[in-house]
């Protein structure tokens, strides 16, 4: 085993797969110099800088991903999709389908996501909700440098277009960008086991749609995926002090959703909070609930989302966004 970044983990998963399979290569604006050490070993070809046109290069690895290549493309927050959805959400996603099955667009779209840091609302949004909703993409997010690495290798091998979102408290890349240009007396809530951690020392691969808990526990199960599962895991730990025993559940995977693994956590205990960072509204927060619901499962159920339009003020920002604090008190509300 070895110990690395949240970020490092990602890119050398990256290399490991791009070592064994020529097809793989990587698209996207400065990515010479944001994968310097990918280019370095795997020059131009496969290393590939593009204009700063998303839909451009979005439509373009979609091509490329039906003519025999596996790309990688780096959209830099994922709030820019909007600007290239077409590509993604109606060509590549129902390709499989359309097709019969007779052709492909193994793809992986790589985004960071969330907030927390003073960007506001056009910089700082999730949507692996609105992503999820659309038949045919897969959606992954991790939450620990291990997993970083093997939903990586998942998604690099999955025969479909993947959006995997790194949220960006968890990077160390993206903090130092984030703390330059004047934000240096900014402070981040940085969850230590997700931004560093132990990984092993060759990539095995994680496919979409395998949840894992993180933690047991008797009294409420805490779902969540990325940045929410450290919130849940702290959230549990102090609501143990108070005698209430949380179980944590990391979906790692929005679309596919492991329904066995959030059926089996939620009937042991009888209690559910889902802590979704996207929108509450029509979202992952929604559906958690309609799948147990639907499997004849009782319940109490109280979630912790994103309310609203994400502010700019860092005081406005903590309140809508999903806290440790805000997570505490929809446990006490349910217990």
């Amino acid at each position: 085993m070895r110990t690395m970044s949240f970020a490092d983990a990602i890119e050398d998963a990256l290399a490991q797969a791009m070592a064994a399979d020529e097809r793989i290569v990587i698209f996207g604006e400065d990515v010479h110099g944001l994968r310097m050490n990918l280019f370095v070993r795997f020059g131009e070809r496969r290393v590939r800088p593009t204009p700063i046109s998303e839909s451009a290069f979005l439509g373009a690895a979609t091509g490329a991903a039906m003519a025999g290549l596996r790309p990688v493309v780096e959209i830099m927050l994922v709030d820019f999709l909007g600007v290239a959805a077409d590509a993604l959400l109606n060509e590549a996603a129902k390709l499989d389908t359309f097709s019969g099955g007779k052709w492909k667009a193994p793809m992986v779209v790589r985004a960071s996501c969330g907030g927390g840091y003073g960007d506001g609302g056009q910089h700082e949004q999730t949507l692996w909700g609105w992503l999820a909703h659309i038949p045919g993409l897969s959606v992954v997010a991790p939450s620990t440098p291990a997993d970083a690495g093997a939903l990586m290798i998942g998604a690099l091998q999955h025969n479909g277009p993947v959006v995997y979102l790194e949220h960006k408290l968890l990077s160390s890349y993206w903090l130092e960008y984030l703390g330059s240009g004047g934000r240096s007396n900014v402070i981040y809530d940085i969850p230590a086991e997700g931004a560093s951690g132990p990984v092993p020392d060759r990539w095995e691969p994680v496919p979409p749609g395998k949840a894992i808990m993180r933690r047991e526990g008797n009294d409420i199960t805490l779902v969540s995926v990325a940045v929410g599962v450290h919130r849940c895991l702290e959230a549990a730990s102090l609501l143990e002090k108070e005698g209430i025993s949380a179980g944590v559940l990391d979906l790692r995977s929005i679309s596919p959703l492991d329904r066995d693994a959030l059926c089996k956590a939620v009937a042991k205990s009888g209690r559910l909070i889902i802590v979704d960072e996207d929108y509450q509204e029509f979202g992952l927060s929604g559906e958690t609930a309609a799948v147990l619901l639907e499997s004849g499962i009782q319940f109490k159920y109280g979630r912790v989302c994103t309310e609203g339009n994400i502010p700019y003020a860092r005081d406005l920002e903590d309140a809508t966004l999903p806290s440790t604090k805000r997570i505490i008190a929809a446990a006490h509300k349910l217990m």
